[in-house]
């Protein structure tokens, strides 16, 4: 790691600062340091690295800090968390074989206390004079967090600047919710290893916000609040029951003929996710992007507190759920099993995404991946049909047994004009051959298909 100048700091917050930021007033408490100086190696570290015990020193001196990265536990809004803080301004946030072991003690601690972690990141990666070594404390680190993961509790990073190479590609990009603070620079490469043409604006958090890497950029006043919120929301008390289906907001009395079902589903005023989502949440936060290179701004995953407990939710917008769309419902279905939360999905499509860049993005793959994780969901899953449901790119955000339908939505094997198509009748006979797929709400509860048909009232 190149050392930074002093200067080069003056703007970066300190480690203490960042916990100070979002941490409650004197609730941060830091743990005790696992080991301390430098490992059996000798003064210069494992490679005996010529100055290596100078820079340390005067690492030392400039923060007060003996390690790149501060671990205690506070509470974020009332909400108590381990916190886990980079220290730039040492040997530019750098993890050597120590700040392994603290890692690991803050995760150990994690897992003991039943808290989640918080990680607030400012790393320009493994520390060269170590090699390695400290390389190699990457898939310490992984081991660490995947199994504070595994224990059901949640993990936030929130990525500093800069927030590159490993410190990114672990407890960064491996955690369940990604907030950034806007202007960092985010990326594997860091800035003095990229190629020299490269496009810099790839490798801010605004560019991993909109490749789907990330699920928000905050504003650092708005931080605290972001943290309480998601915290909040992530380590309420939950119950095994399941969500229970919103009510429905549009029209109350059912369509007559098939055709009328379709219209009505189609219509632009027809109640869409966002007014189920306002009516039904309390407060919400958001998970965005499917960490593979995609967003969907049709499918809004997140998680939202109902009636005093959290549900996390997967709603479609009506648009044609792309590849990204699937991969992002399927990450919520996953993450909300892992945490024991109950899954409410709001199904409205007109099917999949079919055109050739859906199928180069991987649809079938994606489609089969959210159908696997609904079918094998840990927790509840309530869904209901708020309009359109468009074949198996509708059925995949479905739960099997608990699926509801609203009076204004409609369910088919196909639309009825591919149907039409597909059976080589004439165009004219769209609308008989909607009669004939029995797609209504009231047909969905006959088949058996749906549960019930929600009004404006609880049933």
């Amino acid at each position: 790691m190149p050392e930074p100048t002093p200067e080069g700091t003056a703007a970066r917050p300190t480690a203490r600062a960042a916990i100070a930021a979002v941490a409650d007033q004197d609730s941060f408490l830091e743990l005790p340091c696992p080991t301390e100086g430098l490992s059996e190696d000798g003064p210069d570290g494992p490679l005996a690295w010529h100055g290596y015990a100078d820079s340390r020193a005067r690492a030392e001196e400039r923060t007060g800090e003996r390690e790149s990265v501060v671990c205690g536990a506070a509470t974020i809004g009332g909400t108590r968390a381990v916190l886990v803080s980079f220290e730039f301004g040492f040997l530019g946030g750098s993890l050597g074989e120590r700040t392994g072991d603290r890692l690991e003690a803050a995760h150990r601690h994690a897992r003991d206390h039943r808290l989640p972690v918080v990680s607030l990141i400012a790393t320009g990666g493994s520390r060269m004079q170590e090699g390695m070594r400290a390389l190699v404390q990457l898939q310490r680190v992984a081991r660490q967090s995947e199994l504070t993961g595994a224990a059901g509790l949640a993990r936030i990073a929130v990525l500093r600047d800069p927030t590159t190479g490993g410190g990114w590609a672990t407890l960064g990009a491996g955690a369940d919710l990604i907030l950034a603070l806007p202007g960092s620079q985010v990326g594997f490469a860091g800035s003095r290893v990229r190629p020299a043409d490269t496009d810099p604006a790839a490798y801010t958090a605004e560019a991993q916000l909109a490749a789907g890497a990330i699920d928000d950029v905050v504003r650092p006043e708005e931080l605290r609040e972001a943290l309480a919120l998601r915290l909040r929301l992530l380590s309420a008390p939950t119950t095994p029951e399941p969500a229970e289906p919103p009510t429905a907001l549009g029209r109350t009395e059912l369509p007559t003929t098939g055709w009328e079902a379709v219209s009505r589903a189609r219509a632009a005023e027809r109640p869409r996710a966002t007014a189920y989502l306002d009516a039904y949440f309390i407060e919400r936060a958001p998970l965005r992007g499917d960490r593979c290179g995609g967003t969907d701004p049709g499918m809004l995953c997140g998680f939202g507190l109902h009636e005093g407990r959290t549900v996390a939710y997967a709603a479609q917008c009506g648009t044609a759920t792309t590849p990204a769309g699937y991969r992002t419902a399927a990450r919520l279905v996953r993450l909300a099993g892992r945490l024991g939360i109950p899954v409410l999905t709001l199904v409205d499509t007109p099917g999949a995404a079919n055109g050739a860049e859906a199928e180069r993005a991987g649809a079938g793959a994606a489609i089969a991946e959210l159908f696997a994780a609904v079918a094998t969901a840990s927790v509840p899953v309530t869904s209901l049909v708020i309009g359109e449901g468009g074949s198996g790119g509708a059925l995949a955000l479905a739960a099997p047994g608990n699926l509801w339908a609203t009076p204004d939505s409609y369910f088919s094997v196909i639309a009825p004009e591919l149907a039409t198509a597909i059976l080589k009748r004439g165009h004219e006979e769209t609308r008989s051959t909607a009669e004939h797929l029995r797609l209504r709400p009231q047909d969905l509860v006959e088949l058996g298909v749906a549960r019930g048909i929600v009004t404006g009232h609880h049933h």
